[in-house]
């Protein structure tokens, strides 16, 4: 089998090398702390796209340090009681996507919330406020200030606020609630998990935004990885504040999250992917204390995954 990274045996293992910050624990709770402290002043605009079996709504909440959060809200009008919801969350610089691809889970009765990342390519807001660059990445802003303003920080714990705010909603059973996306949709999926323990089911695929150190050490600091390389040649040229700044990323390094995942996963990887290493994406997975099914594609990268759409689709189904 063509190997870009360990063999499988020892993926199914790995334990990551990105350190963890000692005060970890600490940090989620006083962000989940401020998370709660916060009035997301939640506000339902009805959209313009209109289907016969479903309402389609704009949905805007406030999420930390103040940003409007803007999610795609769909509920089936037809359902008796309560019924399950799914969370979706997109790739890297992309946006909550067209309305029809959340229509295949509303004809099954469930609601679907789509959110919009903050200050990427949809309608969420970044309200900035950081300390030195932010160059042109994400995941790089705010390494220079304090840890509890990096922007990944607010944009987990959006997730985790939506997923909040959807489970309150009358029409929704909150103890049937998934979660679902792709790359950096998948690290957002694994993060809301973490951070919002009543979700029940969680579908990643190849999530990113785990196990930075490796992704160095591989030399695949480029693609959705690249600012780690840029930041590197225009602040740290030396890397004399290297273990400082992995340490750091170590805050918004899903691995470090992913013990406090409750819910069932279904997980899909491509052991040829360049964009996020096996082996980062194993480091996280080793670490899940909950049930976990792996759907594991030998010949494929960072692209669609045969079938995975429908597997998802019938996991979500039981819920």
């Amino acid at each position: 089998m063509p190997l870009l990274d360990m063999p499988l045996d020892q993926l199914k293992t790995y334990q990551g090398c990105n350190p963890r910050p000692n005060d970890l624990d600490e940090y989620w709770e006083a962000a989940l702390q401020e998370m709660r402290a916060t009035d997301p002043q939640v506000e339902l605009v009805p959209s313009e796209f209109t289907t016969p079996f479903a309402e389609c709504f704009d949905l805007y909440f406030t999420g930390v340090r103040g940003a409007r959060i803007h999610a795609k809200y769909v509920r089936p009008t037809r359902t008796d009681g309560p019924h399950p919801a799914l969370l979706q969350f997109h790739g890297y610089t992309g946006n909550s996507g067209d309305w029809q691809d959340k229509l295949q889970y509303a004809a099954l009765g469930y609601s679907v919330a789509a959110m919009d990342a903050r200050g990427q390519g949809g309608l969420s807001e970044d309200t900035g406020g950081v300390k030195g660059t932010t160059h042109h990445g994400h995941f790089i802003r705010g390494l220079d200030g304090e840890p509890d303003n990096l922007l990944f920080r607010h944009i987990f714990l959006d997730t985790a606020q939506l997923a909040s705010i959807v489970m309150s909603f009358p029409e929704v059973d909150e103890n049937r609630v998934g979660a679902s996306g792709w790359s950096q949709g998948g690290a957002l999926t694994m993060a809301c998990a973490a951070l919002e323990p009543r979700i029940r089911k969680a579908a990643p695929v190849y999530p990113f935004l785990s196990d930075y150190k490796r992704v160095w050490e591989m030399d695949l600091a480029k693609d959705a990885y690249a600012e780690l390389r840029t930041y590197f040649r225009h602040f740290d040229p030396q890397h004399k504040r290297e273990e400082e700044i992995f340490t750091k990323l170590g805050y918004i390094d899903i691995q470090h999250l992913a013990h406090r995942i409750r819910a069932e996963l279904l997980i899909g990887i491509g052991l040829m992917d360049p964009i996020c290493p096996p082996s980062t994406q194993f480091a996280a997975i080793n670490k899940v204390t909950s049930p976990v099914q792996l759907e594991i594609y030998p010949d494929f990268g960072h692209e669609g995954l045969p079938g995975m759409q429908d597997k998802i689709y019938q996991f979500m189904k039981s819920l």
